[in-house]
């Protein structure tokens, strides 16, 4: 059915101090970001990953929830990207993926969603002669995007082809000036021996760029997915039972001193003969 206001065109009449104006109908806009969140490559576990569904537990939490709403409200006009780093199932990606959903819907923004082990992947298939992109095809919209999410940073195996690539994305939209969101499970000591730490993985030169090009968060909480676990199976009923709620009378009765003289005494002819030290050791 077409649109009423501006009938499939794309643009409506407006009259403003008793002068018509054509401007761009909402539903060319709505067009749009259905079209660049198609694009945007966000993968289907997220699809209800919002900053307004993401529920923080803890201080830092909250924190990386308030910047990455300033983030967006801001958003043209940043300086910095947002790297936010910490454990597992504190909700880092799930902060990502909110604030790339929320600059295409309210800013338009051209931005891309890459996991950094499929994206190295991606990149070192293009060296097979039976795939036919080239390095650079796969590389443009990672270098070009107005945001880019890079999600799990550190994950994969870290080796000089690996530095060397993640740089260049790196320096590439330093360079330009591109706003980028990174997260890690990754912890930042000054130790280039430490095979979990930012200096380890990225290299030197890669985490000095991070540190100016991005706002360094750490969301530290509960595991999400731990939670999600324990409540589905309180749900179905299969908890096992808490041992502090274990009543003494729900325990098997414990063998008396008698039996144990028995046991003891009656070693013939079921006598044990341990080749080694006491228990068998």
């Amino acid at each position: 059915m077409p649109c009423e206001h501006c009938q499939n065109s794309g643009w409506k009449r407006l009259e403003r101090d008793g002068v018509e104006h054509v401007v761009r109908c909402d539903c060319w806009r709505e067009a749009l970001v259905g079209h660049l969140l198609a694009d945007a490559r966000i993968p289907p576990r997220f699809a209800r990953s919002e900053l307004s569904t993401y529920q923080p537990d803890t201080d830092s939490q909250r924190d990386a929830l308030r910047r990455a709403k300033a983030f967006v409200d801001a958003f043209p006009a940043v300086e910095k990207g947002l790297l936010f780093f910490g454990p597992s199932g504190v909700g880092k990606s799930h902060l990502a993926v909110g604030v790339l959903k929320d600059v295409v819907r309210n800013r338009g923004a051209r931005a891309y969603f890459f996991e950094t082990r499929a994206l190295l992947r991606m990149v070192r298939d293009t060296y097979n002669r039976s795939v036919e992109e080239t390095e650079m095809e796969v590389l443009r919209p990672v270098l070009e995007a107005e945001v880019l999410v890079l999600d799990d940073l550190g994950a994969e195996r870290t080796s000089e082809w690996v530095q060397e690539t993640l740089g260049l994305v790196v320096n590439t939209r330093y360079n330009a000036k591109r706003a980028t969101i990174v997260t890690s499970n990754l912890h930042d000591p000054l130790d280039t021996g430490d095979p979990n730490s930012f200096m380890f993985q990225v290299g030197v030169r890669t985490r000095s760029r991070l540190l100016e090009m991005c706002h360094w968060v750490e969301v530290q909480g509960p595991d999400i997915r731990d939670q999600e676990r324990l409540s589905a199976a309180a749900r179905s009923g299969q908890l096992p039972p808490d041992p502090t709620n274990i009543k003494k009378k729900d325990l098997p009765p414990r063998a008396g001193g008698m039996a144990v003289a028995r046991l003891r005494d009656d070693r013939s002819p079921h006598e044990l003969k341990w080749t080694g030290g006491k228990a068998g050791s």
